[in-house]
């Protein structure tokens, strides 16, 4: 942007009035007949004032050689005044002018959600010097380190994502969750920046600060969905880049052949397709906002897009449809002595970031933490270990399988503990012991599966790792059409691409950290998580707070986004044939045709931001 651009964006809403007022001083004198020149002198100096910075931006969008809409208006505003309609010029750019003043202002409100969440991001801090509660000094935002203590007081927001080390409260955490409710943290549990502590105090230490924390995330995230473009955007765009000379070369040519520049004018002004450049942009930003404020992420706006045609709903299980906190519901001891057992399943776990290693170490947290010699995680089956000398297989059945153990001893449980996960523990060998874990379904799963059966998804299918029993008992009692267990990640690649190469369009939902391949694999990934940072790279929309019941939302909301783009499609097409059909009966002219041309951009615009509501 150049400094004549940035001079007359400045003072761009002064210029539109001082122009309007030189209007009616200019009305008033061409109807008193005072001074019969200065009725066209004043509607020249609007026609420079208004003309120039629309010259300007023409001219600037020539020399990345790109053909713009202000080259259309600028042109017929020369063509007016060259024919001597000098109030035809003015009237057109002072109505471009104003119209741009309006886009602009309309379109800062679809993009409220993302500074909503911008003033949400506090700015100070107050920091514990020395760990010493007594001692408290403010500090800006920017000055706070990883590992640095601070004090959030009642009605305070938290200023970074960190974990809570003293003290206990209530936040509420909408800004991440899009949920109002609160929330209790005490000490281990953490905080998020720009949550509200409604009640307690706390001393957290700093995890993340700033545009690292994932409300910084969620900012950039939105930020850079709304500034992405639809495939429906970037065909228009095209459209575009080839409608504008065609237009030019039309006007010139009609008014050579028929000797009337006024009328070749009048096609450049019409022609422009103003609502059909702004009007999916319009609801891309409004939706995307929108959907924010819900608790919905998406990282593009092709998501909306995507996720629209789908029709093929695939769910991990663990952490998905089920709480993702499982427990021990049963111990089977075998071999060797228990307490010794549950050392090495304490020792052996903390290697481990699966989720049903959590249950295990919280189980056995106050055993004897044994040395490990080395680990090696296998994919989809578990962990083989060493610790002085002796071999460890600690995983499913397979896992035990493939390394020779005799599984014989644990086939009356497996049989009686059917739709649960087993976690089994052999040593040089040997069968040790076996854990039975359940993990509970997410309150209101079976309401949203009956919903998303409502909107037309009739093959709910669920993939999963853990053991087929325990996947099959889950998919009975949520009634979808296949359930599958006993699955590695690749396992879960080949699924969704047969299903995929049978004509399905896939979302797969998962947790976002075991189920990467297969959220990449899908045409559209779904995340369920708090914002973690693998949620947010992985997938492309994020259901935050891993709310299940916004996936219906989710599925309804990308529906309407591009009806909405559809609907301002529409609009601005039928503008464009009603004007020149006005034109060719004469009901149409140059400046009213401006005027039709700009409400029209108005009315994608406002269109769009009905989805805001």
């Amino acid at each position: 942007m150049n400094k004549f651009q940035i001079f007359f964006k400045k003072y761009e809403r002064m210029n539109v009035l001082m122009m309007f007022i030189l209007l009616l001083v200019a009305k008033i004198v061409h109807y008193l007949h005072i001074i019969p020149i200065g009725y066209s002198i004043l509607m020249i100096v609007v026609s420079v004032l208004g003309g120039t910075p629309i010259a300007i931006r023409a001219f600037e969008a020539l020399r990345y050689k790109a053909i713009s809409i202000e080259l259309l208006v600028i042109s017929a505003a020369l063509g007016a005044l060259i024919i001597g309609e000098f109030d035809e010029a003015a009237i057109v750019v002072w109505l471009f002018n104003l119209g741009n003043i309006l886009e602009t202002i309309t379109l800062k409100k679809t993009r409220s959600a993302v500074r909503n969440l911008v003033e949400m991001a506090p700015q100070i801090a107050f920091r514990v010097k020395d760990n010493q509660n007594s001692d408290i000094e403010e500090v800006e935002i920017d000055d706070i380190n990883e590992g640095d203590c601070l004090l959030v007081k009642t009605g305070a927001q938290v200023p970074v994502d960190g974990v809570v080390v003293e003290g206990k409260g209530y936040t509420n955490e909408a800004s991440i969750t899009g949920e109002s409710r609160r929330l209790k943290k005490r000490t281990g549990d953490d905080v998020f920046a720009g949550t509200i502590l409604e009640d307690g105090t706390l001393i957290i230490q700093t995890k993340r600060v700033g545009e690292d924390t994932t409300l910084g995330k969620i900012i950039e995230l939105v930020e850079e969905a709304q500034d992405s473009k639809v495939g429906v955007q970037k065909t228009i765009d095209k459209f575009a880049k080839y409608y504008t000379p065609l237009v030019i070369i039309l006007a010139i040519i009609v008014g050579l052949i028929f000797s009337n520049f006024k009328l070749g004018i009048t096609i450049l002004v019409l022609g422009c397709p103003g609502a059909l450049v702004i009007g999916v942009p319009a609801s891309t930003v409004a939706g995307i906002g929108s959907a924010a404020r819900k608790g919905i992420l998406a990282k593009g706006s092709d998501s909306f897009q995507v996720l629209k045609n789908v029709d093929m709903l695939i769910f991990d299980k663990t952490g998905t449809i089920t709480k993702g906190e499982p427990e021990i519901t049963g111990r089977f001891t075998y071999n060797g002595i228990p307490a010794e057992n549950a050392s090495i399943f304490y020792s052996i776990e903390r290697e481990s970031n699966h989720p049903l290693a959590r249950v295990i170490r919280e189980e056995f947290s106050d055993r004897k933490l044994l040395s490990i010699d080395a680990t090696t995680v296998i994919k989809g089956q578990g962990i083989k270990a060493a610790i002085e000398g002796i071999e460890i297989l600690l995983g499913n059945e397979q896992l035990l399988m493939n390394g020779g153990v005799n599984l014989k001893a644990a086939a009356t449980v497996k049989l009686e503990k059917t739709g649960q996960s087993f976690v089994y523990l052999a040593v040089n060998g040997e069968l040790r012991e076996v854990l039975t874990i359940s993990d509970a379904l997410r309150e209101n799963t079976a309401e949203v599966f009956n919903h998303l059966k409502q909107l037309g998804f009739n093959n709910l299918t669920i993939l999963s790792g853990d053991n087929l029993a325990a996947v099959q008992q889950v998919g009975q009692k949520l009634g979808v059409k296949s359930a599958i267990g006993d699955l590695l990640p690749v396992d879960k690649v080949a699924k969704i691409k047969e299903y995929q190469n049978a004509g399905h369009r896939v979302a797969f939902i998962g947790d976002g950290i075991n189920d990467s391949p297969a959220l990449a694999t899908a045409d559209i990934g779904i995340a369920m998580g708090s914002g973690t940072d693998v949620a947010l790279d992985v997938s492309d929309i994020v259901l935050m707070n891993s709310d299940l019941d916004k996936l219906p939302i989710a599925i309804r909301f990308s529906r309407r986004v591009i009806k909405n783009m559809t609907e301002n499609i529409i609009i601005a097409i039928a503008v464009v044939f009603l004007l020149f059909g006005g034109l060719l009966m004469n009901y149409i002219y140059l400046a009213s045709g401006m005027l039709v041309h700009e409400l029209s951009i108005l009315i994608v615009i406002l269109n769009g931001m009905r989805l805001l509501k």
